[in-house]
């Protein structure tokens, strides 16, 4: 895999088309849309400013692109869209989570149609598919983000639904959305008294239905107005909105871990790669004493060192990604890809507010923003800890046990024992 900041696929030329149409259709339509909506990345979006986007991302074949055929897609593997996922982060789009459906659209739905009914793929899943609506993911709360099973929103049984209880945070494209696809604790499973393993599920929550209330999320660091609160107050749910079985909520919940921990890395590889590209272009266009800012050895040498961690970061990503289409499951790769492509794509962001100086101090500076971003990738989907856990416990445990892989282990009750990996 050869270093480039304008990566070629000539090998494949289905996904050099999608790579060519894909940047025309950034810096070209995409890019004068967002200037004349005014749009900035701490703008609120509404669905009107939305929804043009996704139709259009829909109409040009981007929108739920990985999707298989029968829905709509060209069932791409893991390393093609990771490779569009790139692209999109390397745009310096405002609306780049758009373009594919990462913010409720396709990506966010996806990896649950295996689940869904007939009836649920009819009025949920396939209407996301084709932009009309959007969907958004309850499982954090408070006191349950790293510990999912410590949640406290609870499902009662009521005839043959369930009513919700709870308060869900960091809720992602929930100001938004349409519907949720919400994790809840079933009501007789463990408690503090009890032995028993507690019993989650999903459903599908309709965000305007009695008993459900949608609030402003707290603004992360980013500036972004993209996370919401969901409160449900005796909600009820009909058996048509379980998704899957009573007990699945986990292994959809945290389902293809392995897979989304690596499809999150390109996006910041993409983030990285067009930080590094603006500083280029500042230390080639920035005077100093007379002579580009390029020119000083200490600016060059941390040029050098953020282009090597970007093609190492990228390097063993792909490779991981190059595993997985294979067939194989790599587990550990994908908690140092997470940990490692994470904290590089920080550095070389901190670097480049560093190379640009006070213009890359102040609010509205790209660089300042992809900084904040970054430094969130840090903690999201898996803090860099949370990573190296897992790393560690599958070199001490080559063979782990045989329970499903998708679904964290109950904590042990000895405090000493490490989390479950997230």
């Amino acid at each position: 895999m050869p270093f480039t900041l304008t990566p070629s696929y000539d090998d494949n030329p289905r996904l050099q088309d999608l790579v060519d149409r894909l940047r025309d259709y950034l810096d070209g339509e995409l890019a004068a849309y967002e200037a004349e909506a005014g749009l900035v990345p701490e703008s609120t979006y509404t669905r009107a400013v939305l929804e043009p986007v996704w139709r259009r991302s829909r109409e040009l074949g981007f929108y739920g692109v990985h999707l298989p055929p029968e829905h709509g897609g060209l069932g791409l593997t893991h390393t093609e869209l990771a490779a569009l996922k790139e692209e999109v982060g390397a745009s310096g789009r405002i609306l780049q989570h758009s373009v594919l459906g990462d913010m409720g659209g396709p990506l966010r739905a996806g990896s649950i149609i295996e689940y869904a009914t007939g009836h649920q793929l009819e009025k949920y899943l396939l209407p996301v598919v084709r932009g009309e609506r959007a969907c958004c993911f309850s499982l954090t709360e408070t006191d349950a983000g790293s510990d999912v099973r410590a949640m406290t929103t609870v499902a009662v049984p009521d005839g043959d639904g369930w009513r919700l209880t709870g308060h869900k945070v960091f809720s992602s494209a929930g100001p938004f959305a349409d519907f949720s696809v919400l994790i809840a604790r079933m009501a007789g499973g463990a408690t503090e008294e009890s032995d028993a393993e507690p019993v989650f599920s999903a459903f599908l929550v309709d965000l305007d239905a009695p008993g459900c209330t949608v609030l402003p999320g707290q603004t992360p660091m980013s500036g972004e107005h993209i996370e919401a609160d969901i409160v449900l107050d005796n909600c009820r749910v009909g058996p048509g909105q379980l998704l899957g079985s009573v007990g699945d909520g986990l292994r959809i919940g945290l389902g293809r871990v392995t897979t989304n921990r690596l499809l999150h890395c390109p996006t910041v590889l993409g983030l990285a790669r067009r930080a590094l590209d603006l500083t280029l272009d500042f230390a080639r266009t920035r005077q100093v004493f007379g002579a580009p800012l390029g020119a000083l050895q200490s600016v060059q040498h941390k040029l050098a060192d953020m282009a090597t961690a970007y093609y190492a970061a990228r390097s063993m990503t792909y490779d991981a990604l190059a595993a997985l289409d294979a067939g194989a499951k790599p587990r550990t790769e994908a908690f140092m890809c997470k940990l490692f492509v994470a904290e590089n794509a920080f550095r070389i962001a901190d670097e480049a507010v560093q190379i640009h100086g006070k213009a890359g101090l102040v609010r509205g500076a790209e660089v300042e923003w992809i900084f904040r971003r970054l430094r969130m990738f840090r903690v999201l989907t898996g803090s860099s800890e949370i990573q190296k856990n897992g790393i560690a416990r599958n070199l001490l445990m080559p063979t782990p046990p045989s329970s499903s892989p998708l679904v964290p282990a109950a904590p042990s009750r000895n405090p000493l024992s490490p989390a479950p990996p997230l």
